[in-house]
């Protein structure tokens, strides 16, 4: 009789103490994406929520955990954030309404309901509502937020970006 992996390291299912708990918030860039995916797709979560403000972009902490925020964030026609990154958390963004155009040193891109963008600490990007209709966001970060550097130059913006460029959820 030879030794098996089993025999060696005996049935996992037998020792459940040697299991890994299932984690009860999310840990790790494709888990932040997931969570704020499943935010999206519940309407009932945040639709109600959302409100509109021209004299200021309007947001809402939706949700905290260990370690992550997220908020919920709505743009009217012109309404942006200014140039600027998020310190040392990292994002996913993700439009719940409409359209928002993602300026950064790569250029400009259009994203629409649905689509999502993740990106690294320091990342420097602007958004921007530039159509004629409202929109809102679902904005998740890890660590949460505790600072939003603005930034006037768009020479920062090509040197800061190139050097942490965000990329699109793949799915």
């Amino acid at each position: 009789m030879s030794d098996s992996d089993l025999q060696i390291a005996g049935d996992i299912l037998a020792v459940p103490h040697l299991l890994q708990p299932s984690r009860q918030h999310p840990g790790t860039v494709a888990e932040f994406a997931g969570l704020a995916c499943s935010i999206a797709a519940d309407r009932a979560q945040w639709e109600h929520l959302v409100a509109y403000d021209a004299t200021t972009r309007w947001n809402h902490l939706l949700r905290t955990g260990p370690g992550y925020q997220a908020w919920l964030l709505s743009w009217l026609p012109g309404q942006g954030s200014g140039l600027h990154d998020h310190g040392r958390s990292s994002g996913v963004l993700t439009v719940l309404v409409g359209t928002l155009t993602e300026r950064t040193g790569r250029g400009m891109r259009a994203l629409s309901q649905g689509a999502q963008r993740v990106f690294a600490p320091g990342y420097v990007h602007e958004v921007v509502n530039d159509t004629l209709e409202p929109a809102a966001s679902l904005h998740v970060y890890h660590p949460g937020l505790t600072e939003m550097p603005m930034h006037t130059c768009a020479a920062e913006l090509a040197g800061a970006t190139a050097a942490r460029a965000a990329r699109p959820l793949s799915r």
